[in-house]
């Protein structure tokens, strides 16, 4: 069987399923291809340990998409706040307070009132399917698997696992960083691997939630906090993030829950509140990963299947919805104007400096804090120093972390170009 589309999109992930849901609110034929079956949200479990920081930008293209009610009415946290500092033990630790150079931004120096959401991916992701499912035009295949692509012309075809062949004028690979469309089209990454790995945990803590995240960095890498909802009685959830060594992180998933909780609140900063119960724990390696062509023929990348950046301030879903307006806003013109959908060279010019700023933004940060070197260790704290003493730079980062300034700070521009390893991009 041959079902013809103007779009097909493989992967309904939360950057795919957006996509779906904008072209379809725009009159887009779309088919929307996931091997899983439909997300599944139940207000009495646990949060799913999987979380992403929703930036005010990403907020504003969810409520055009009309999901941004839905995930409300689930669960989401704002934070008002977000604190960095430095953890490292220097020669006048003994002496100087030990957050000398501790920055917080805050939204109300912004004149907003929040900075963003802490959300599951999962709320995320079931607010978008149901809101793709809610188009006409969008057509959902889920619980299948691409197994071929090939080029017919002024079309691109797909088959699924069941033998049914999808057509469209485009194909968008929206199928997460081990992208099996990137693949079948023969676009090659660049990749470099992270000495580190993270490990997420899942846990309760006594108080009631917060509207703070923070990151402390240590040599080892960085420890953050990501305020959750309420769990009752008094206690809230979160998300703890740990980065270190692969060896560290197996060492740490071993133990018994009561043995990881003690670790935790010894390891991590003060800050950290009296934790409870820890529900889960997963680890995985990190890496920088950037697809070399984002267009192929009639093929399209967003989101990871495009690139993966370091996770060290949640932005890699951020930009995967970038990536979707962006591309709705290019074959919505390509509609208007009546010319090939897959001529996007439009979308690669806009989106591949975008994604490689926050690239080059994100290593600064790695390269300059996961390390023991005495230079480095100064240059981080008169930097932070220096964002604490100005808050128009501070306000600027501020607002380029929130979605809502395209423009990174020259500072961090100059710093992540004299980076090693970082030219390929």
């Amino acid at each position: 069987m041959t079902r013809a589309f103007d779009v097909v999109i493989v992967g309904a992930g939360m950057v795919g399923a957006a996509l779906a849901t904008g072209l379809g609110r725009g009159g887009f034929r779309v088919g929307l291809v996931d091997q899983g079956a439909a997300p599944c949200f139940d207000a009495s479990q646990p949060p799913d340990i999987r979380v992403s920081a929703l930036s005010a930008g990403s907020e504003r293209y969810l409520t055009e998409l009309g999901a941004w009610p839905d995930i409300l009415a689930m669960r989401a946290t704002p934070y008002t706040r977000l604190a960095v500092w430095d953890e490292a033990d220097h020669p006048l630790s003994r002496v100087l307070p030990r957050k000398i150079a501790e920055v917080v931004f805050d939204a109300r120096s912004l004149s907003a009132r929040h900075l963003g959401h802490i959300v599951e991916n999962r709320v995320t992701q079931q607010a978008l399917w149901n809101s793709a499912a809610a188009q006409p035009s969008v057509t959902l295949f889920s619980g299948h698997a691409v197994t071929a692509l090939r080029n017919n012309g002024d079309a691109a075809v797909v088959t699924l696992d069941d033998n049914t062949e999808l057509t469209g004028e485009l194909i968008v690979g929206a199928d997460g960083a081990s992208s099996g469309i990137r693949s079948l089209a023969g676009i090659g990454v660049t990749r470099e691997q992270y000495q580190q790995q993270a490990m997420v945990v899942s846990a309760r803590y006594q108080g009631p939630v917060q509207d703070i995240t923070w990151q402390g960095f240590y040599p080892s890498g960085p420890r953050a906090f990501l305020p959750l909802h309420a769990a009752g009685n008094g206690e809230s959830w979160a998300s703890l993030v740990w980065y270190d060594s692969p060896e560290e992180l197996a060492r740490l998933k071993s133990l018994e829950n009561s043995a990881l909780m003690a670790e935790l609140q010894n390891a991590f900063p003060p800050e950290l509140p009296l934790l409870t119960h820890i529900d889960a724990r997963a680890s995985f390696p990190i890496a920088r990963q950037h697809a070399k062509t984002y267009v192929n023929h009639r093929v399209v990348l967003v989101g990871d299947a495009a690139h993966t950046i370091n996770p060290l301030a949640g932005q890699g879903v951020n930009l995967g919805f970038q990536d979707a307006r962006c591309l709705q806003s290019v074959l919505r013109e390509a509609r208007r104007a009546g010319i090939d959908l897959a001529s996007l060279s439009q979308y690669e010019q806009q989106r591949r400096p975008a994604n490689r700023r926050m690239m080059l933004a994100m290593d600064v940060f790695y390269h300059l804090f996961s390390n023991r070197t005495p230079p480095l260790h100064l240059l981080r704290n008169l930097g932070l120093g220096a964002a604490k003493a100005m808050p128009f730079a501070r306000n600027r980062v501020a607002k380029y972390a929130m979605g809502i300034d395209d423009n990174l700070p020259p500072v961090i521009r100059r710093l992540a170009e004299r980076l090693p390893g970082l030219k390929q991009l």
